[in-house]
C-alpha cells in the first residue's frame, strides 16, 4: 500500500475564518501494483462540526480491500459553531475531486470511476456536490477546467432536507442560527436534484434517532422523479453513525480531528473567533483530560457494533459501483 497526504488548497487559496491554521487535505490509500483502479473520496460525517475518525480511514480501508484506490477528505468544519461555513465545505469537496483527477496518472485512476462517499452531514456535503457541481467554480484556472462531477455518490444516513425532517445542528453549523430562505432552499437537496445528477446509493436505518429516515426517502423520491438511477436500502435497526465502527480504536484515522484540535486549543487560549462564553464552557467540558470522548465520538470498544444486516451496505455498494 502507498499512503499519501496532501493539502488540497495552495497557499493563499484558503481563508476560512475559523480554520486556526488548518488546511483541508486528503489522505490516500493506493495499491502499489501499477494497475488503474476505480477510486473513492470519503468525507467523514460529524454535523459539520467535526470529521469523525470512524467514518474516514476505516471506510477507506474497507473499499481499498475491495480493490479501489481510496482517499479520505478532511474538509472545513466548525466545532465552535461560531463562523457559518456557508459554501466552504462544498468548495473543499469540489476541489478534492479536481485535485485527485488532476493526478490521475500518479494515483492510478486514469479512465476509471470516481465515487464520493459521505455519512450524515457529509452525506449532505456529497449530495450538495452532485446537485450543485456545475455551479462550483474553482478559483484556480488550472483546476477549474477539470470536471468536479463524480461518477456516483454513496450517501450513508444522509442529512438532506432543511424542512420538517431537518437535522438542525448540521444547518446551524453550515448556515448559522438565522439562515436566509434562499440558503435553506439551496441546501435542501431534495429540491435540487436535476436530470444530470450522478447516480446514487443511499442507505439508512429505520431507527436512526438523529437524522430521520425521511431524509433518504425524500432524496430517493427526487432522484426517481428526475430519472436519476439509484439504489436505496433502509435497514430495520441501528443507531445513527453506525458506519463500520466495530474495529474502532484510539489510533484509527484520528488525523481527521486536526481542525477540531486546533480550534479547541485556540478557544482555550482565548483566541477563538466569535465564540460565545456558553460554547467556550461546553468545549472545555467536552475536551477535558478526564473526558473519554473526542469531538463527541466515543473512542472505545463500547460503541454499538454494526448490525449484521446493515453491515451488508459495504458489499451492496460495491456491487452497485461495479454496475455504473
Amino acid at each position: 500500500m502507498i499512503k499519501i497526504c496532501e493539502n488540497i488548497w495552495d497557499e493563499g487559496e484558503y481563508s476560512y475564518a475559523a480554520a486556526y491554521g488548518f488546511v483541508p487535505n486528503i489522505h490516500g490509500y493506493l495499491h502499489d501494483d501499477g494497475e488503474n483502479r476505480d477510486c473513492m473520496i470519503i468525507a467523514p460525517g460529524g454535523g459539520y462540526c467535526v470529521c469523525a475518525p470512524h467514518e474516514g480511514e476505516l471506510v477507506a480501508l474497507e473499499f481499498y480491500n475491495r480493490g479501489m484506490n481510496t482517499f479520505v477528505l478532511t474538509y472545513s468544519t466548525d466545532i465552535t459553531v461560531s463562523v457559518p461555513l456557508k459554501l466552504q465545505p462544498l468548495n473543499d469537496i469540489s476541489r478534492a475531486v479536481r485535485f485527485v483527477r488532476k493526478r490521475s496518472l500518479e494515483y492510478k485512476i486514469g479512465g476509471k470511476k470516481l465515487i464520493v462517499c459521505g455519512f450524515s452531514a457529509s452525506g449532505h456535503l456529497c449530495a450538495s456536490l452532485i446537485t450543485h457541481y456545475a455551479e462550483v467554480k474553482d478559483p484556480s484556472s488550472e483546476y477549474d477546467v477539470i470536471s468536479n462531477r463524480p461518477d456516483g455518490a454513496i450517501l450513508s444516513y444522509p442529512v438532506i432536507t432543511s424542512g420538517e425532517y431537518a437535522h438542525r445542528g448540521s444547518f446551524d453549523a453550515l448556515l448559522g442560527k438565522e439562515p436566509g430562505e434562499e440558503e435553506l432552499e439551496y441546501f435542501s437537496l431534495e429540491k435540487q436534484v436535476k436530470t444530470d445528477t450522478p447516480p446514487c446509493f443511499l442507505w439508512q436505518t429505520q431507527t436512526d434517532e438523529l437524522v430521520p429516515v425521511e431524509n433518504s426517502y425524500l432524496f430517493a423520491l427526487a432522484l426517481r422523479e428526475k430519472g436519476v438511477p439509484f439504489a436505496h436500502y433502509v435497514f430495520p435497526t441501528g443507531v445513527h453513525g453506525i458506519g463500520i465502527v466495530s474495529d474502532l480504536n484510539d489510533e484509527t484515522g484520528t488525523y481527521t480531528m486536526e481542525q477540531v484540535d486546533r480550534a479547541v486549543k485556540a478557544v482555550g487560549e482565548g483566541k477563538g473567533v466569535n465564540v460565545s462564553e456558553a460554547r467556550m464552557k461546553e468545549l472545555a467540558e467536552q475536551f477535558s483530560d478526564d473526558n473519554e470522548e473526542k469531538g463527541g465520538i466515543e473512542q472505545d470498544k463500547n460503541y454499538p457494533p454494526l448490525i449484521e444486516d446493515a453491515g451488508l451496505w459495504l458489499d451492496l455498494a460495491k456491487v452497485w459501483m461495479d454496475r455504473l
